[in-house]
């Protein structure tokens, strides 16, 4: 079996006394998809930004792809990366957020190529093709010179996806994608994801869309008051969870 994409071991983290993560370990197979699940407030955004440091750990480690994100090993003792290196390891990593966080005074096009271009420090007219191409695979090629607001919330969705993709990432970290559109839009995003799911591309996804997760999904993971519940695949969590606090929350959301 290939190096796992994801290993988090331990991970404990918590705002002003009030614990949102509890010794969470999880571990995400290259190539594969896993859904997190569970109520509100249960820790799974705060656990997804921790895995590119857009949040610290108070404890614990996380790994992406064998590589540390966030700490280093000086001496024996885990001690907190320089933000250069983590700004160098958070590039391995794409993040598809919410609510798209566009910028709202550039095109589509110049959102797409900002970060190759700027961060990467590649050719333009190269990144442009690209960015081109990426725009054709998620079906707006003809989106290139409008600008966000001129666009649906499942078009901004899908070019925040292509946004990602520029920077070539070995995963893409996706934070409730489809919860800000209307119900019509999010069929649109999903057919984008399962592309990406089909093409072996490494996901991360926090979702309530349960249909996604159980048709895309390799592993479902239900977590519950900063603590992993259960996990495994669709079949087990979704269809015969073992957990009573799972079968709770199912009977209620597949209602």
């Amino acid at each position: 079996m290939s190096q796992p994409m994801i290993e988090i071991r331990g991970v404990k983290k918590s705002f002003h006394h009030n614990i949102v993560l509890t010794d969470i370990s999880l571990t995400v197979q290259t190539g594969s998809v896993t859904c997190l699940i569970g109520p509100s407030g249960s820790g799974k955004t705060t656990l997804l930004r921790c895995v590119n440091r857009l949040e610290t750990i108070d404890a614990g480690i996380i790994l992406v792809d064998g590589e540390m994100v966030g700490t280093e090993r000086k001496r024996n003792r885990l001690v907190e990366a320089s933000p250069v290196a983590i700004a160098k390891s958070r590039r391995a990593t794409g993040m598809v957020f919410q609510r798209f966080n566009l910028f709202p005074h550039r095109t589509v096009l110049e959102n797409i190529i900002e970060g190759p271009t700027l961060v990467l420090k590649r050719p333009k007219a190269e990144v442009v093709e690209e960015a081109i191409a990426l725009l054709e695979r998620v079906g707006l090629r003809d989106k290139a010179d409008a600008y966000p607001q001129e666009l649906s919330g499942g078009q901004q969705q899908r070019i925040a996806i292509a946004r990602a993709l520029a920077m070539k990432p070995k995963l893409i970290l996706f934070d409730e994608p489809t919860s800000a559109l209307d119900p019509e839009l999010v069929g649109e995003v999903l057919e984008v994801m399962r592309d990406l799911a089909r093409e072996g591309m490494t996901m991360l996804v926090v979702t309530h869309e349960l249909g996604f997760a159980r048709e895309v999904s390799d592993q479902v993971v239900f977590m519950d008051g900063g603590v992993v519940v259960e996990a495994g695949s669709p079949q087990e969590v979704l269809v015969n969870p073992r957990q009573e606090r799972t079968k709770g929350f199912l009977s209620r959301v597949l209602k």
